[in-house]
């Protein structure tokens, strides 16, 4: 494993320390973005596929399946971290799975989705990009990819404009975290040209605005198996 500070394998090995302080965060509403617009963007982008069924990668402790079942769609919840999936079955989840990007690249998840949904949860560099080109297997026909993440323009701060890792931070979240998880920053260019070269069209981008700030609090990109 490597675990460079900013490595694929840091990002996990950090979420399974933080798993129960991020549980405990999301389920007391405490992260105001999520609480005033990114659950409810997200949530919305879903629905608006109309789907019979989602496959949640990333899925965390499992708000966003809890969600989607209470609309009666049926919902198949991955997530690397065994104790976020733990706590996603507790809260009800009915088909929750352990397992990495890197297990699902390979083939390990035999099943097809109308929608895929991947809710901040795509923060790596080489196991995004093998996930995506793995994205196709996954659709049904017609089937989107819904993605949400960090607005590019915004998450780049003060720092330079191009692709490149960033150490992570738990600014404004309580004392139970520790050591942030790294991510891999990407330009808006280059989000939409990994969804081209995993064979995926573009179909459309929402910029859901913070309603304090009036800035982008995310993108959210809908896409389709190319063809």
């Amino acid at each position: 494993m490597n675990l460079d500070p900013l490595s694929d394998d840091k990002i996990i090995e950090s979420w399974q320390r933080n798993a129960s302080p991020w549980t405990n965060a999301v389920r007391a509403g405490e992260i105001d973005s999520r609480r005033l617009v990114t659950d409810q963007a997200v949530l919305d982008a879903v629905l608006a596929c109309d789907p019979a069924t989602v496959l949640d990668l990333g899925c965390g402790e499992g708000w966003l399946a809890l969600a989607l079942q209470r609309h009666g769609i049926r919902v198949t919840a991955v997530d690397a971290i065994a104790e976020l999936v733990r706590a996603a079955t507790d809260a009800g989840v009915t088909d929750a799975r352990t397992l990495s990007y890197e297990q699902i690249a390979a083939g390990g998840l035999e099943l097809r989705a109308d929608v895929v949904v991947c809710n901040f949860s795509l923060l790596g560099k080489e196991s995004v990009d093998g996930l995506l080109r793995a994205m196709p297997t996954l659709l049904t026909h017609r089937g989107s990819l819904v993605t949400q993440t960090l607005h590019p323009l915004v998450a780049c701060g003060e720092l330079p404009y191009v692709n490149g890792w960033r150490a992570g931070s738990w600014a404004g979240f309580g004392d139970a975290f520790s050591d942030a998880p790294p991510w891999f920053f990407r330009t808006l260019q280059t989000w939409v040209e990994l969804l081209a070269t995993s064979g995926l069209t573009l179909q459309q981008m929402q910029e859901p605005l913070h309603p304090r700030t009036g800035k982008p609090a995310s993108v959210i990109f809908r896409a389709r198996a190319t063809g």
